[in-house]
């Protein structure tokens, strides 16, 4: 069975993480991924910190395994937030957008995990020199928001960098992808869009519907004008979205009250106006199964691949 550094420390079975998709990313998720020996992760950003304790406390209902929560440091409630973890005693936490070296002291003092989420290998420097356990390398295959490297690039020169553990991220579906990244150094992988279709998933069926649906090039991104690129599956709202952003008469303060709430919008309602976030990966994603059947399939895809390749 794949193992690595990663599962001891955070006492995990599988070096498999859940993404933690904002809105996406709830107590039903989490656990469901913990329960399979997976880390489960639960989002910051799903409507309040009051209502992330809440999500936090009910995980713990759900499982007895670790599990997580991620934060991204440029919400306006981060530094409510970061003090909420510590409050109910999370022990690991995945972060994104920013740095988390003003809450390093704190978080570590709680005996806190910390994995920030990097697309360079100049920012998974200065997170290890600030402390980090881990770091989460995400490629621009990856559905959200995404950086310029690309996750076959990414991984091998941020595991060559680092001492501290690299998960990868991006791109990575199923057991070919996992197989990949371990042999690129990494020794877990962080996978969300295969989650979007989890059983356990509680996003809107219409979010579901259009992920299975898609195809390789169904996915588009927007926002690179205004310093934050995120990838989505193509529909009339991102195409209007992207010609809004290609019209140099739309000021940005426009673009950005059009795209205001989508991502809400489309886990909870189906609304045709949502963004529908998802990775190039998407176009593998073919059926609805709950999420044991994910996390065992990547690890034993991973270990069919590895084992089945033969040089001879």
């Amino acid at each position: 069975m794949i193992k690595s550094r990663i599962c001891d420390m955070l006492g995990i079975q599988y070096p498999v993480f859940q993404g933690g998709m904002a809105w996406v990313a709830d107590a039903s998720l989490a656990s469901a991924v913990s329960n399979a020996g997976g880390l489960g992760l639960i989002s910051s950003i799903n409507a309040g910190a009051e209502a992330v304790r809440n999500e936090i406390r009910k995980c713990r209902e759900l499982t007895d395994k670790p599990f997580g929560v991620n934060i991204m440091l440029q919400a306006p409630n981060a530094d409510e937030i970061a003090q909420m973890v510590v409050e109910e005693g999370v022990k690991i936490l995945t972060t994104g957008a920013g740095s988390p070296a003003k809450y390093m002291e704190t978080w570590k003092a709680a005996g806190i995990k910390v994995i920030p989420v990097v697309a360079s290998v100049a920012l998974a420097l200065k997170m290890q020199a600030a402390g980090a356990d881990a770091v989460v390398a995400e490629g621009a295959e990856s559905g959200g928001h995404v950086g310029e490297l690309h996750t076959m690039a990414l991984v091998p020169q941020v595991v060559d960098a680092l001492d501290i553990p690299v998960i990868a991220a991006g791109g990575i579906c199923d057991g070919r992808g996992a197989a990949a990244a371990f042999m690129l150094g990494a020794e877990a992988v962080q996978v969300g869009t295969r989650f979007l279709v989890a059983e356990e998933c509680t996003v809107h069926q219409t979010y579901k519907e259009k992920v299975l649906k898609a195809s390789d090039i169904s996915t588009i991104v927007t926002g690179k004008t205004l310093g934050h690129p995120v990838r989505s599956i193509k529909t009339p709202f991102s195409k209007k979205f992207a010609k809004m952003e290609a019209d140099p008469s739309t000021n940005p303060e426009e673009i950005l009250a059009f795209g205001s709430g989508a991502l809400r919008k489309a886990v909870q309602e189906g609304d045709p106006d949502g963004t529908y976030m998802a990775g190039e990966c998407a176009g593998m994603v073919k059926k609805i199964e709950p999420a044991k059947a994910i996390v065992e399939d990547l690890i034993l895809g991973a270990e069919a691949v590895i084992s089945n390749f033969n040089l001879d």
